[in-house]
């Protein structure tokens, strides 16, 4: 499974977002990573979609390592992430004048949908456990949310 979050205009010096994902094998985190983005998304779903791409390509690096191991997995992963507006756009893969600028992670991530490589399933940004890498929380969500990374 796979967690992906972005802050859109998280930063307020340059405009740019952060990207978060945790990828998880069974109830344990393997990898993490919070990073801001090289661009300025324009908007709330480019920036989702981005952080979504990038788990993407996390998870297919897991699920080669684990073959490499003798682990494979044949079923899909499973990727969580909270705007449903992507959701939406990855699913049915409708463009329109609006949402030409997530073209190529939009046609990425149907790819593999079609693939059979990924499914996608939405998490309520309440559990998301990522909020801890793309935004400032209160101690008592930080300590909520690092407590679900096993941290």
């Amino acid at each position: 499974m796979i967690y992906t979050d972005a802050n859109w205009v998280g930063s307020p010096i340059d405009s740019r977002s952060t990207f978060g994902y945790c990828s998880y094998v069974g109830a344990i985190v393997v990898t993490w990573r919070s990073k801001k983005q090289t661009i300025v998304a324009r908007s709330s779903i480019e920036a989702e979609f981005r952080a979504l791409a990038n788990g993407i390509c996390e998870g297919m690096w897991i699920k080669r390592l684990l073959e490499e191991l003798k682990f494979p997995i044949d079923s899909p992963m499973r990727i969580f992430y909270d705007n449903q507006a992507a959701n939406s756009i990855a699913k049915n893969h409708v463009h329109h004048n609006r949402t030409k600028h997530v073209e190529i992670d939009s046609h990425f991530t149907k790819k593999k949908i079609d693939e059979g490589i990924i499914t996608l399933g939405y998490m309520p940004t309440a559990l998301q456990t990522t909020y801890i890498l793309t935004k400032a929380l209160l101690r008592v969500k930080f300590e909520e949310t690092k407590s679900k990374l096993a941290c």
